[in-house]
């Protein structure tokens, strides 16, 4: 299984309410990704609030839910 067919799994396996941040995050990376100049980005005001927004604890908690999941301590 490569990469995006196991990410669009388990974006498959998310309840609506999680699957709408995970598109914002999409579109933040695309967005970012595209940016001609990274400094200018870095500096925008929606880059400091992004930064500010703490991903490593919506990432940590994201794994513990398909894990919850995966071990059917919770269903959707």
């Amino acid at each position: 299984m490569t990469t995006q067919e196991e990410t669009i799994a388990k974006i498959r396996r998310l309840p609506k309410s999680l699957v709408q941040e995970v598109n914002d995050f999409i579109d933040f990376l695309v967005w970012k990704s595209s940016s001609k100049d990274s400094s200018n980005w870095l500096h925008s005001d929606e880059s400091l609030e992004l930064m500010e927004s703490d991903f490593s604890d919506y990432l940590s908690n994201l794994e513990d839910y398909e894990n919850r999941l995966a071990r059917g301590e919770i269903k959707w």
